[in-house]
């Protein structure tokens, strides 16, 4: 297309998103992200995930997004870098310890994890540095480890490239606190802590993603796994062998990136689920329309504002990542392969 046709075609994209979303806010990043993860209520951490030196920013949300009256009366409407740093290598998974403000990452080609301090709240400084490292149990060329974390007295993480050699480790010393008995030598796709207990996510011949909502008492914890072809099940975590509800997804199931794919329970909006990266758009799910009998499901909403800008001669744009807002019900976050970050909140029909 043309210069001005493709201008048009933007134009009338944006227009039509005041019909379907409250909000929609872009951010362009130099390298493309798979990484997004929340380090306050309005702050975000991204990484690129380029071979060669790869930045880390922590980035403050447009606060017009928070603003709950008029928000006209509100000038900032971009998001804002509050730190940054840099990395010699990608970075293909990263977490946030929960109060404190450190980051833990992985490269992707090594189990070994990198720990970051993301500097304090006053701003004595803007920068992101690397304080230290926890050793993998296995360093074998393009293993590269899951992490997890949750609230402690002493920070701790958990992480591993495979179910054989998942670990618990201390992150200041990064001494190894407990190791998970031998079991079968399968890849990690997901792995996180679950009150009470503590499970990873399994594989098996056909590839799995897995999400499990969390809850005070057992019978809120529900697990959905997405499989490779779409397939996706809701069980209950004290009886994960049998799917309380099942549907087989509107998905494309020929994804551009296996490390990609992202299924996740929104943790302010009830049986709602994310899905994103077999394609460009992230997919939004009700699971409370699902049943026993497995049929197909059409999307609740679908966000596909990273495809829309794409060229004729571009490069097909995918999903790297999404996250939802831990508080605000129908407020996510995704990323893109071209390195663009979105953050939207779509109108409930």
């Amino acid at each position: 297309m043309e210069e001005t046709e493709f201008a048009d075609v933007l134009d009338e994209w944006f227009i039509e998103t005041l019909k379907t979303y409250k909000d929609l806010y872009v951010y362009q990043l130099e390298n493309p992200t798979q990484v997004i993860e929340w380090t306050s209520e309005k702050n975000i951490c991204v990484a690129g995930n380029s071979l060669s030196k790869s930045e880390i920013l922590e980035l403050h949300l447009p606060q017009r997004l928070f603003a709950q009256e008029i928000k006209g009366l509100c000038t900032e409407r971009d998001f804002k870098v509050v730190r940054g740093g840099f990395t010699d290598g990608p970075v293909c998974c990263l977490v946030h310890v929960p109060g404190t403000r450190c980051a833990v990452t992985n490269d992707g080609l090594t189990s070994d994890l990198q720990v970051w301090d993301l500097g304090s709240d006053d701003r004595v400084t803007d920068v992101i540095r690397r304080t230290g490292g926890i050793r993998g149990s296995r360093n074998v060329a393009g293993s590269g480890s899951r992490i997890a974390a949750q609230p402690s007295s002493q920070p701790q993480v958990l992480h591993g490239a495979w179910s054989s050699d998942v670990q618990l480790s201390n992150v200041t010393s990064g001494q190894t606190l407990y190791k998970l008995g031998p079991t079968s030598a399968d890849p990690l796709t997901s792995l996180q802590f679950l009150s009470p207990p503590l499970q990873s996510s399994p594989c098996d011949s056909v590839l799995w993603w897995a999400d499990a909502s969390s809850g005070l008492e057992p019978c809120c914890c529900r697990v959905i796994r997405l499989s490779s072809s779409g397939h996706a099940t809701v069980s209950d975590l004290r009886n994960q062998k049998e799917a309380v509800s099942q549907a087989q997804l509107n998905i494309k199931t020929r994804c551009c990136c296996l490390n990609h794919v992202r299924v996740s329970w929104a943790p302010a909006l009830d049986n709602c689920v994310a899905v994103s990266g077999f394609d460009g758009a992230v997919q939004i799910y009700n699971t409370s329309c699902w049943g026993t009998a497995l049929l197909e499901a059409q999307p609740l909403f679908q966000h596909c504002g990273h495809a829309i800008a794409l060229r004729s001669n571009d490069v097909p744009v995918c999903i790297t990542s999404h996250v939802w807002h831990p508080e605000r019900p129908r407020t996510l976050l995704s990323a893109a392969s071209d390195g663009s970050v979105h953050v939207w909140d779509w109108v409930d029909s």
